[in-house]
């Protein structure tokens, strides 16, 4: 699956036998750049999808690599709930998140390699697939990398 940051409500549907979910997750007031130390904030959704097709659902916030050599990644925040919490609460309810940043690793576009910030959320179905949806952002403000020619 293509990553991409789009600024807007970030939805990407799920494939199943049955039923196609559609996660979606927003960032409070649209922000794409934070510094660190400033926290995250937002929200996210599941729609059409009954909870008894649910197994878990995770939220991460994370960071990753992108290029040459090892891709690398790290999970900065990270909740989990079960089919039994999502019964308690509602499925389709609108869910807050919100974490402190880290000092580093700053998002990063290299020339031979990229460190990328996002929000994730998976959805593990009953059926043993999963879907995912990420919200890229921008942790510092480093400028952009170009090459040096000869």
């Amino acid at each position: 699956m293509a990553r991409t940051a789009d600024p807007t409500t970030h939805r990407l549907p799920l494939t199943s036998l049955l039923h196609e979910p559609l996660i979606s997750i927003t960032l409070d007031k649209g922000q794409q750049v934070y510094q660190p130390g400033q926290t995250v904030r937002g929200e996210y959704q599941i729609d059409a999808v009954e909870p008894a097709d649910i197994r878990a659902v995770e939220l991460s916030v994370l960071w990753y690599t992108e290029g040459k050599g090892e891709e690398d990644f790290a999970v900065h925040y990270f909740e989990r709930l079960t089919a039994g919490d999502m019964l308690a609460t509602g499925l389709h309810e609108l869910r807050r998140f919100q974490t402190e940043l880290p000092n580093s690793p700053l998002s990063y576009e290299g020339v031979v390699v990229k460190i990328r910030w996002c929000v994730r959320v998976r959805v593990f179905l009953n059926n043993g697939k999963d879907g995912v949806a990420e919200r890229a952002f921008q942790l510092g403000e480093v400028p952009y990398a170009q090459a040096v020619l000869p």
